[in-house]
């Protein structure tokens, strides 16, 4: 494993790589409130097969920089961009949670520089189930986070108390995450531009909706879930048909929640390596 900065426009992205660039490539991206760290237990082996590329997305983590927009075409525009200036090509972008997000919108917004998308363990602003999902009071964080300044204000100094919330919440397998893994994810938020990068997503969400019109979208997408995530995967693959997705698959991991790679990691690659191109 290769970590490196690169140069985007007013910003420098950190990226741990793995695999030779000759071959097709491979873009892990994380969500919320994780950093490319997640990855490290599967990249070696991921990097075996792809040219493979796990970034901190602007403001987390290592990188710095605030980027033009927290839209996920945008996040999606600049991590290609990324990935293209060390060589990429044959690119799939795959990602949990917001980088699921962001993982569809490579697909819907920037199909032409891509092969296919892998959106993990998300709702997609706009799609079914999203209103359904938004309603759900136990989905609570997503109204707060998008309250300006708000949350940045109450969670400074309390984010790993705040994040082991979500990281016991979200988890099939609680355990799966150390207490190393959930340092290292809560000091990628410690700085106050990476706290205020990570809600900004969430106050994009209005925005990513509305650009996530339906619209023909030809690029291969593989939708991949945890069991023990919230909702039915069904409901997720049907919201993405009615979006335009022509090419759709779907694949469940038994005994795993959102953290797929940590929890769920050898069904994790076997998942992405039956999909992706080599």
């Amino acid at each position: 494993m290769l970590v490196q900065t690169l140069e985007a426009g007013d910003m420098q992205l950190a990226v741990s790589t793995a695999g030779d660039p000759r071959r097709p490539a491979l873009i892990l991206l994380h969500g919320w409130p994780h950093s490319r760290k997640i990855y490290d237990g599967v990249l070696d082996e991921l990097g075996t097969r792809y040219f493979t590329l796990a970034f901190d997305l602007p403001e987390i983590g290592e990188s710095r920089g605030t980027p033009p927009s927290a839209e996920k075409k945008v996040l999606a525009d600049i991590v290609i961009s990324a990935a293209e200036a060390l060589g990429a090509k044959s690119i799939v972008v795959a990602g949990f949670d917001v980088g699921g997000m962001i993982a569809f919108a490579a697909a819907r917004h920037h199909g032409g520089r891509i092969v296919g998308a892998v959106p993990m363990n998300t709702v997609i602003p706009g799609l079914h189930p999203w209103t359904k999902v938004v309603a759900n009071p136990s989905i609570w964080h997503f109204a707060f986070h998008a309250v300006p300044e708000l949350p940045e204000l109450l969670v400074t100094g309390h984010q790993r108390a705040y994040f082991d919330f979500f990281f016991d919440l979200l988890a099939g397998r609680p355990e799966a995450l150390t207490n190393e893994m959930r340092e290292t994810l809560t000091q990628a938020y410690a700085r106050p531009e990476a706290l205020k990068a990570g809600f900004d997503w969430y106050r994009a969400f209005k925005q990513d909706a509305e650009a996530n019109a339906p619209a023909r979208i030809e690029v291969p997408i593989l939708y991949i879930r945890g069991d023990a995530d919230f909702g039915s995967i069904d409901d997720y693959l049907e919201g993405l048909r009615m979006s335009g997705a022509k090419n759709l698959q779907g694949h469940m991991i038994a005994n795993c929640g959102e953290f797929l790679p940590i929890e769920a990691p050898a069904e994790f690659v076997k998942a992405l390596v039956e999909f992706a191109p080599r």
